[in-house]
């Protein structure tokens, strides 16, 4: 039987070799006909500690490790979660805005200690 191959984003890296993955998936409402999104978190072997928080990774199943993790990392998604691209780009500006507006503030208290004196 062929190993199943799931892909996700990185949630979690506070654990030594072992990463949490969000992986989404889209249903169909069984009444409504619209499309839901679902998600589930699995815990896989990160042997390099070399994936972090928002990454976009490739699980692959394997015996179990412990108790909870049943999966590997296989790699890096190179732009296969549609839509990753735009919340990394979302998450990217708001980080930015962050830093923008930090720098900002530092300035305008700058300025206002120089009046001051």
């Amino acid at each position: 039987m062929p190993k199943r191959i799931l892909q996700g984003i990185v949630v979690s890296d506070k654990q030594d070799k072992t990463i949490v993955v969000r992986v989404e998936r889209r249903v169909m409402h069984p009444i409504y006909k619209k499309f839901i999104t679902r998600s589930k978190k699995y815990a896989a072997h990160d042997e390099d500690n070399k994936f972090h928080v928002g990454d976009a990774v490739q699980i692959e199943e394997c015996r179990p490790i412990s108790k909870r993790k049943t999966w590997t990392v296989m790699g890096e998604a190179m732009g296969v979660a549609p839509g990753l691209a735009r919340r990394r780009a979302r998450a990217a500006e708001v980080d930015g805005e962050a830093a923008a507006t930090a720098e900002g503030a530092a300035e305008v208290a700058a300025v206002e200690a120089g009046a001051a004196l």
